[in-house]
């Protein structure tokens, strides 16, 4: 990095402006990094630090969202009602927002379910998604439903289990490629899924199922747990990496923790992202959505984690010519 970029992060984390820990200070002492021209990204924010449901109830909030610059939200998908996500798809183009999904799959729609019985109920409950993040004009759906949340075998991953996620990934690419919707697998740690904690496993399996509306994300809490290197983790998934979620190793605020941000920005940089930067935080707003995730406190104020979490990424991205503008 530049002198006069990196003295002009360190000052903005001296006087407070930025929030930048220790570590990261650390690395602005390393060798610099050569820039080509910069890539576009999309800064996002997940909503689930409100509600697992989109409803009206979520109107102002994503008013506010875009006010603050946002350029997109991102929704679960816990609503069962089509009506609910054809209002709001309608609510958030009125207000110039872009939206995509996340989804998640539970043990009686698994897609490694020994019952191919299962495993068929798995893709009609993907299928039915992307017909409803079709109707919100949402471009990605993201999320572990590669295999059930937090459902174990008490046995390593099998390669009959991977298998059977991509023959179900398979087909649900192809209803997804005819939306125009890409869906972007994600890793977990090893506390809520066994079939990918990291990126080489991730990848394994987006290449196993080698369709091109299937690909990768890159989760930097689920990251901060199970990668030993980011910089590897990212160079390893890039070529199918679609989609990123900004996450603090303790869900608050992003630049607050120790999630290892300037190693991130620069993986992401060097190796050419495209795509959404959505922050994923959590709170206890939706008390049953926290206890399914075992969130037993609030971490920040959620509208600090909106508004200093978009400040961050927006000074991370000018430190690495990644374009938010």
């Amino acid at each position: 990095m530049g002198s006069n970029r990196r003295k002009f992060i360190k000052d903005l984390a001296l006087t407070g402006t930025l929030p930048i820990t220790g570590s990261l200070l650390a690395g602005m002492g390393s060798n610099p990094v050569a820039y080509s021209e910069p890539t576009d990204v999309k800064i996002g924010f997940n909503l689930l630090a409100w509600s697992a449901t989109v409803s009206e109830d979520l109107d102002p909030i994503i008013e506010r969202l875009a006010g603050l610059g946002f350029h997109g939200v991102e929704c679960a998908m816990g609503a069962r009602e089509a009506a609910a996500y054809n209002r709001f798809g309608e609510r958030a183009r009125s207000l110039g927002l872009g939206v995509n999904c996340v989804l998640a799959v539970g043990p009686d729609t698994n897609p490694v379910s020994p019952s191919a019985a299962v495993r068929e109920k798995a893709l009609d409950e993907i299928r039915w998604a992307i017909d409803r993040a079709a109707s919100m004009d949402a471009r990605v759906i993201c999320g572990p439903f590669h295999s059930a949340f937090a459902h174990f075998t008490g046995a390593p991953p099998t390669d009959q289990e991977y298998g059977w996620s991509a023959g179900v990934l398979q087909k649900a690419g192809d209803h997804a490629a005819q939306a125009g919707i890409t869906l972007a697998l994600e890793a977990l740690n090893r506390f809520e899924c066994y079939l990918c904690n990291t990126m080489d496993q991730l990848t394994f399996l987006v290449n196993r199922v080698s369709h091109p509306s299937v690909q990768a994300m890159f989760d930097t809490h689920h990251a901060n747990m199970e990668e030993k290197k980011f910089a590897t983790a990212i160079a390893a998934v890039s070529p199918v990496l679609r989609h990123v979620h900004i996450s603090e190793n303790d869900r608050g605020t992003p630049g607050y923790g120790h999630v290892p941000w300037e190693e991130t920005f620069r993986s992401l940089s060097e190796n050419r992202y495209t795509g959404w930067l959505t922050i994923e935080a959590f709170t206890r707003n939706d008390p049953d959505f926290a206890n399914s995730i075992n969130v037993w406190r609030n971490f920040s104020p959620v509208w600090e984690m909106a508004e200093e979490g978009l400040g961050f990424i927006r000074k991370m991205c000018d430190a690495y010519r990644l374009n938010y503008r």
